[in-house]
């Protein structure tokens, strides 16, 4: 028994030995298969990581941790190590005698024992995967570039700030001066010339204060600055945003730069430090006023001047071109008569210049400094019917303004430039907002088709830019009114000529009481932001000649019984951005001749408007209910906008006889019907935040056969966030389309399809899909794979964005796509470099147009 005992416990280890072996073996086939579902779930946990990382660098102005980026590395690692043993493994199974035995059991083994260990591998590193921070919030740049043209005459001004600025016993600047005299202009080349050069100071912040002085607006404009995550202060208190500013800013050298002052500001009250605490920080302010430097105690008060006759006559053929100086040698002379006129003062010669900038013959400049200098005479005749807002600018520069008004080339462009004074001082207004305003007032109403009217309206926006009338670049989407220019078309709009008394404009009136209410009875257009009417007045105000009435931002619960019940001949009602407005009088039920309707933001009740071109649901939050009768006749829309609908219920736009909004079980939205038959005007569908809505479906009516005959040929606009849509094959039905939107819609997996509308009716009818598209913004779609299987010539395509689609490996693009038109393909450096291409010459065509999307 001495001898077996040694003899048995050989043979055991000699069993366990072989055993382990036999199971790396027998196992192979099933280890194979889990390794590739682990690699599986360790990919899609890797494609969730980098998603969220490249959302933080892109949006959120982050970078990643060396932790995640060490763990992205090793995925990618370990996936191509997986990768070559799964084919060596299905190799050695497929090399198995009789489909049992390994061919060469050495080999299996070996294979084996590392599919053993790399499924340990594997899992581990997937359990490492899971983080709860993945980058670090970068800080913002301390000085914010702020656009600035060409500037003239401000050299000498800048230098004396500079100096100021470099004196520690100066701590604050004030520069006051007349309106248009270049202030904001000198505070901007201060931004960006001296402090985007200076290493001193830690922040620098611009608030644009106007009027009347809103200290919270003020306070989320630093926070913002200084990086403060929006949900740590949006429900904060205004004394909990005073004290996290105090906190945030007295560890820092600061500068706050604070334009276009019309009053006293507590800096205290705002939470900025007092600047005596503090070595290195400025506040440099703008104002009109020099009361308001004194009220502000400033340690250097700066008088902003007019130009030099030599700076103006400069900046005056700066704006109007050499072409047109040097066309007759009589112009220059007659140049310099009509500089004297502008006083030397920026915002005339600019607007003067720009719009002399037409007339090439010195009969026409004749004319001009005749018409202009008989302004004068006019206003003086007006003795004190020039309000203080407009006098104190001088007749000079009333007269320049007045001739560029008056030399707008017809009465539409007329109306539509005093329309833009109906917004507030500083407000920057978006031109597809604007439009939808005119449109619905009838200013552009000699195009039948909304498409053409939209284009007009742009055009009209490009030429009051050119004219110097709206602040902004031509290509911009928004628009501003410098507040002089402002001043000047309030008075033409509502106090003097033909339209006098007709337009009212209100701005933060806490309330609004009868009496006031009762001047406003010949009013024509009325326009109240952040203002609200008593709402239990008893009143019924009779609004005989009411075309237009904006009611925006108010705190009201509801309005006055009666308000709406004599409005005969309203065309437009704005009443957006009411939050606490819970519902509307029954008697808007009654506006028939309503074209233009704006509850954006707003509240849940419309009824039979007949007559509307442009609807705005954006925003609703807790809409259930729009009756099959609120639209009577819908066939005229232009606009659509049905966003964020917060509701329990599924949404079947149908339209026909017609019915916007109908709703019936089941509980989701998850099915909009679009009928060519009554929505061939349509030129703008956005769908925003419909987090359930699954599938667009085209109703073709009787409309049968050839898609080209029965399509949406005015949808310009197409904008999605948020929804479930799997690819927007329908978009096959707008060939006039020119901009693509889609945002954060998980599901999406195709832009142009192979559903039930089928490559077949693409391919037989011949359709040149996306033709006319100009921009493609492609953003947060991690499931997209393709555009469209083919490259597309885009003939007219300029922009192309895409971020977050981590699948999309391919670009419908050949050497001939986009050819004269491209600018700009804007996305992750790590991602163009993994996308696909027909060949490297493909990519070296594309190349010169990528540019990495700046944080």
């Amino acid at each position: 028994m001495d001898c077996v005992s040694p003899i048995l416990d050989v043979a055991t280890r000699l069993w366990d030995c072989t055993a382990k072996r036999v199971v790396y073996i027998r196992d192979l086939e099933e280890n194979l298969n889990s390794l590739e579902s682990l690699t599986e779930e360790l990919s899609n946990l890797s494609k969730d990581v980098r998603v969220s990382v490249e959302r933080e660098e892109e949006l959120q102005q982050s970078r990643r941790k060396h932790e995640v980026d060490g763990w992205l590395r090793a995925v990618e690692v370990m996936e191509a190590e997986v990768k070559e043993i799964l084919q060596n493994g299905r190799q050695e199974i497929q090399q198995k005698c009789l489909g049992t035995c390994p061919k060469n059991c050495r080999s299996s083994y070996r294979l084996g024992k590392i599919v053993s260990r790399k499924i340990d591998a594997v899992t581990e590193l997937k359990g490492k995967g899971h983080f709860d921070v993945v980058a670090h919030r970068l800080p913002c740049a301390p000085v914010d570039e702020r656009p600035m043209g060409k500037t003239v005459g401000l050299d000498l001004m800048f230098e004396k700030v500079r100096r100021c600025l470099e004196d520690e016993q100066v701590r604050s600047i004030g520069l006051y001066g007349i309106g248009g005299v270049g202030k904001t202009t000198l505070l901007r080349k201060i931004n960006n010339e001296y402090f985007g050069k200076s290493n001193d100071f830690d922040v620098v912040i611009w608030v644009v204060v106007s009027k009347p002085i809103s200290i919270e607006k003020i306070q989320e404009v630093i926070l913002k600055k200084l990086s403060t995550p929006e949900h740590n202060w949006k429900s904060s208190s205004k004394e909990e945003k005073t004290a996290e500013i105090f906190k945030l800013l007295k560890a820092k050298n600061f500068v706050i730069l604070l334009d276009d002052m019309w009053e006293r500001l507590d800096l205290l009250e705002v939470g900025i430090p007092d600047l005596s605490d503090q070595t290195k920080s400025r506040v440099v302010l703008t104002t009109r006023s020099e009361r308001v430097c004194d009220e502000m105690e400033v340690h250097k008060r700066m008088r902003v001047e007019c130009l030099t006759p030599d700076e103006a006559f400069s900046l005056f053929c700066d704006k109007v071109g050499e072409n047109i100086l040097n066309s007759h040698p009589d112009i220059k002379r007659l140049a310099k008569i009509v500089v004297e006129e502008c006083k030397g003062l920026p915002l005339a010669l600019i607007i003067m210049g720009r719009s002399m900038a037409s007339r090439k013959t010195p009969r026409e400049w004749e004319q001009a400094i005749q018409v202009l200098k008989s302004y004068p005479a006019k206003f003086s005749g007006m003795g004190d019917q020039l309000p203080s807002r407009v006098f104190r600018y001088g007749r000079s520069c009333i007269s320049i303004l007045k001739f560029s008004y008056d030399h707008l080339d017809n009465p539409i462009i007329k109306s539509c430039f005093l329309y833009c004074s109906l917004f507030p001082e500083d407000h920057e207004i978006w031109n597809e907002e604007l439009i939808d305003l005119w449109i619905g007032e009838g200013f552009l109403n000699k195009f039948a088709d909304i498409h053409k009217a939209r284009n007009q309206g742009d055009e009209i926006i490009r030429s009051l830019k050119l004219a110097c009338l709206l602040e902004g670049d031509v290509s911009e989407d928004t628009c501003k009114m410098h507040d002089v220019i402002r001043d000047m078309a309030l008075w033409l709009s509502c106090e003097s000529g033909e339209e006098k008394h007709k337009s009212f404009v209100l701005e933060h009136v806490e309330l609004i009481e009868a009496y006031e209410i009762v001047k406003w009875k010949e009013a024509q257009r009325i326009s109240l932001w952040h203002s609200n009417i008593n709402e239990g007045l008893s009143l019924s105000p009779c609004f005989l000649n009411l075309q237009t009435l904006i009611l925006r931002n108010s705190k009201m619960k509801s309005l006055p019984i009666g308000f709406f019940q004599f409005m005969p001949v309203i065309r437009v009602l704005d009443l957006s951005d009411n939050r606490n407005l819970v519902e509307l009088p029954l008697e808007i039920c009654r506006l028939e001749s309503l074209e233009y309707l704006n509850l954006t933001r707003t509240i849940d009740r419309i009824k039979k408007l007949t007559k509307l071109r442009c609807l705005m649901l954006d925003y609703v939050v807790g809409l259930e209910v729009i009756p099959s009768d609120v639209i009577s006749y819908y066939d005229e829309v232009g606009v659509l906008r049905a966003g964020v609908l917060a509701i329990p219920s599924w949404i079947n736009i149908t339209l026909v006889t017609v019915p916007l909004f109908k709703y019936i079980s089941p509980p989701c939205l998850k099915v909009v019907e679009l009928p060519l038959s009554t929505l061939k005007t349509l030129t703008v569908l956005k769908f925003d935040h419909c987090n359930d809505l699954e599938r667009v479906k085209i109703n073709m009516g009787l409309s049968r056969g050839h898609i080209s005959n029965s399509n949406f040929h005015n949808l310009v606009k197409v904008f999605i966030n948020g929804c479930r849509f799997l690819d927007l094959t329908w978009l096959i039905y707008a060939p006039s389309l020119e901009f693509l939107m889609v945002f954060n819609s998980q599901e999406m997996e195709e832009i142009i399809g192979s559903d039930e509308y089928g490559d077949s009716k693409i391919d037989q009818q011949n359709l040149s899909i996306f033709s006319r598209l100009v921009v493609l913004q492609l953003d947060n779609l991690p499931n997209l794979k393709s555009i469209y299987k083919r490259p597309l010539p885009f003939p007219s395509l300029k922009e192309i964005f895409l971020g977050r689609c981590p699948n999309l490996r391919k670009l419908p693009l050949n050497s001939n796509s986009a050819t004269n038109t491209l600018k700009e393909i804007t996305g992750h450096p790590t991602w163009w470099e993994q996308l696909e291409w027909e060949d490297d010459n493909l990519k070296r065509i594309f190349t010169p147009y990528f540019k990495t999307r700046r944080l």
